[in-house]
């Protein structure tokens, strides 16, 4: 099971400070067998962000974000719904945020943090990875992880070895820069290059105490043995 955890609500709002009007959508795997994800949840953000002056133009719970095919299937009908927003609010780990971003021409926020993906992990058919970092950025990069889509991990830009829009470590590979860069400029995003982004806090990446204390932990760990 992926593992998630709810960025605090502060940190919710900050990113959604120049929005009017968000669509929210959960995914219906991973996250509820973790509390952070079913209809309850995705309505109670609903209301906060209402509370907040934020109007909601739908929300959806689809049964695995990490499957592009799926979301995009379970979206024809919202379409309306989703071109009336100025972003997406994303309840699932960051393979869905991923996802979600690769198949919808919104900035997608991640809700969620994922901090571990425990003892047994869900398969997925696309390209898409999380580092568990615990600190999900996807919505400052476009959707593109920078920890997995650059060898290097970089957080504020490509490194002076790339060239023709390649990776330095394997030429047959996009520089993950690249791919932020356009992302970002296919949403009309690409001020967001000029925000940066903190040194990544690698304590994030471990499981809390608190965590290893749970029965849900301890159900992840029987079944890796």
């Amino acid at each position: 099971m992926i593992l998630t955890e709810f960025k605090p609500i502060e940190e919710i709002l900050e990113r959604l400070k120049e929005e009017k009007v968000v669509f929210i959508m959960g995914c219906g795997g991973c996250p509820e067998g973790a509390n952070t994800g079913g209809m309850e949840v995705l309505n109670d953000m609903k209301t906060k962000l209402e509370e907040n002056g934020i109007k909601v133009s739908g929300v959806i719970e689809i049964d695995f974000l990490c499957q592009k095919a799926l979301i995009r299937s379970r979206l024809k009908p919202r379409k309306q719904e989703i071109e009336a927003a100025d972003s997406v609010l994303v309840f699932s780990c960051g393979l869905g945020v991923q996802a979600s971003s690769a198949v919808i021409d919104k900035v997608c926020h991640p809700a969620l943090n994922t901090i571990t993906f425990g003892g047994i992990t869900g398969m997925w058919q696309g390209t898409e990875r999380c580092d568990t970092c615990g600190n999900c950025i996807l919505d400052l990069t476009g959707g593109i992880c920078p920890y997995t889509a650059c060898p290097k991990k970089l957080e504020n830009g490509p490194c002076a070895g790339q060239g023709n829009d390649m990776c330095e470590t394997d030429p047959q590979r996009d520089c993950g820069w690249v791919l932020i860069y356009k992302s970002l400029k296919r949403l009309g995003q690409l001020d967001r290059l000029m925000q940066f982004i903190p040194p990544r806090d690698y304590r994030k990446i471990l499981p809390s105490s608190e965590l290893r204390k749970t029965r849900l932990w301890a159900l992840d760990e029987e079944e890796a043995e």
